[in-house]
């Protein structure tokens, strides 16, 4: 693909390097004159030592020819204004990183719509969602997210005590827009048919809004659809910290956050309903101590410093916190405490550079589709309903899906959901399904 990058700051650094290892041609615009000569020394690709929000550099990066324009710097107004001129001189895709302040604020005004952007995203909200999955879904064996965040994707293993046991997925009553998409029983993986039934021990991937996938999961791993809320303590109240507090906000957690800052905390107490806000300093081990961390499920360290997101997470296990999870923006350091830090009481360490990679590596593609995930029993493909196609225009009911095949998310606009048998396909339709192998050819030839 022909790629433009705007920053080549901590995510555009990371994403153009990474980016740099596959067959695509890339440009990089920076301003800061130090910063675009070490990527001039680092990177097989074409550096700009130029001013994204220009014309004129636009067009020497190349703008009208580019496939996929990604605004990466720091900077909100930079990125906007970047992506909005790329957009109207012909960038087929164009990507805007924002502030998670302005990204709140979309309800209040359509920012995607007015400046031409096909897609807003904040780093800060992506690494908080990765935390966040990791605390509403703590029995899981693996949790995704599909259709912008707003379907997810769940495997979880079925208990013995489990009521679905042995009942053919048909009769199970599964809460309304859920999918059971793939099994995998005793080193066999497959798509199920409303026929199959499920047995204890499999291992079943299932798609729906989270809310509706807690329910489902509970009941499939207990043959229960309730849970006590856990108690959850955040080291950190930059953006980071209120993003993760306010996603679990929603879920009815019980949440404690740390801020030194006094005005920091003001703030957060403002903007935060359900979360007791500490004005303490969670480096502090008798301020912990004082705050009972003893009795947290989750300690989450989210504050702007590696080093002291390591530590406070060494401190809280001894203590008692049950689990301890940390953000590391070095992504490399990430990957060795997430295989080591068990050892230390640590569950996982997400990578701001990470989220940010996995959330723009779906748009890098000139395919007719997207494989979202592969999993052992096929792969989940995102691609959009074509005008003229078997699938446009028809019900989910009366298209004949080849075996193998279970469409699990659809978007339209802004709005996803897993569609029902009634729903209508409408060209331009963002779907996703979850495919074996033999079924992509002919899934593909109902919907392109």
């Amino acid at each position: 693909m022909n790629i433009i990058i705007v920053g080549a700051g901590e995510i555009g650094r990371h994403l153009a390097l990474s980016l740099s290892l596959e067959s695509h041609s890339i440009t990089v615009i920076e301003y800061h004159a130090q910063l675009a000569q070490e990527l001039e020394d680092q990177l097989d690709a074409r550096i700009l030592n130029s001013d994204g929000t220009e014309v004129e550099s636009l067009i020497e990066a190349g703008v009208a020819e580019c496939e996929l324009f990604l605004a990466l710097t720091s900077n909100n107004s930079a990125n906007i204004v970047s992506s909005s001129l790329a957009k109207k001189m012909g960038a087929t895709k164009v990507i805007c990183r924002v502030h998670p302040g302005l990204q709140r604020e979309e309800w209040l005004f359509d920012y995607r719509g007015h400046f031409g952007i096909d897609h807003l995203f904040s780093s800060e909200r992506l690494s908080a969602i990765e935390l966040a999955k990791f605390i509403r879904n703590p029995d899981c064996l693996a949790v995704e997210e599909v259709a912008r965040g707003r379907i997810e994707l769940q495997q979880v293993r079925v208990a013995d005590l489990s009521d679905v046991d042995q009942k053919p997925l048909k009769e199970l009553k599964l809460p309304e827009r859920t999918r059971i998409a793939a099994v995998s029983r005793q080193g066999q993986h497959f798509v199920p048919k409303a026929d199959d039934a499920l047995a204890a021990g499999d291992v079943v991937t299932v798609f729906g809004e989270p809310r509706k996938l807690r329910t489902l999961s509970d009941r499939l791993q207990n043959g229960k659809g309730e849970r006590e809320a856990l108690r959850v303590v955040i080291f950190g109240g930059g953006e980071y910290g209120l993003s993760l507090a306010q996603m679990l906000e929603s879920w009815e957690f019980r949440v404690r956050i740390f801020e030194k800052d006094p005005h920091r905390a003001r703030s957060l107490a403002d903007k935060l309903a359900n979360t007791t806000v500490i004005n303490a300093d969670g480096m502090v081990l008798s301020q912990l101590e004082e705050e009972q961390l003893g009795d947290a499920d989750f300690f989450v360290a989210c504050s702007g410093s590696d080093e002291d997101n390591v530590m406070t997470c060494l401190q809280a296990n001894p203590l008692g916190a049950k689990n301890c999870l940390t953000l590391i923006h070095r992504a490399d350091y990430a990957d060795a405490i997430s295989g080591s830090g068990k050892h230390f009481g640590m569950l996982a360490a997400v990578s701001p550079r990470d989220a940010t990679r996995r959330e723009l590596e779906r748009f890098i593609t000139s395919d007719q589709f997207h494989t979202v995930k592969k999993l052992d029993a096929g792969e989940v493909i995102e691609t959009t309903v074509k005008k003229g196609s078997i699938a446009a225009g028809h019900m989910v009911e009366e298209v004949e899906w080849p075996e193998g095949c279970v469409l699990v998310a659809r978007m339209q606009g802004t709005h996803a959901d897993v569609p029902s048998p009634k729903d209508v396909l409408s060209p331009g339709d963002t779907i996703y399904a979850m495919v074996g192998p033999k079924a992509r050819k002919a899934f593909l030839k109902l919907v392109r």
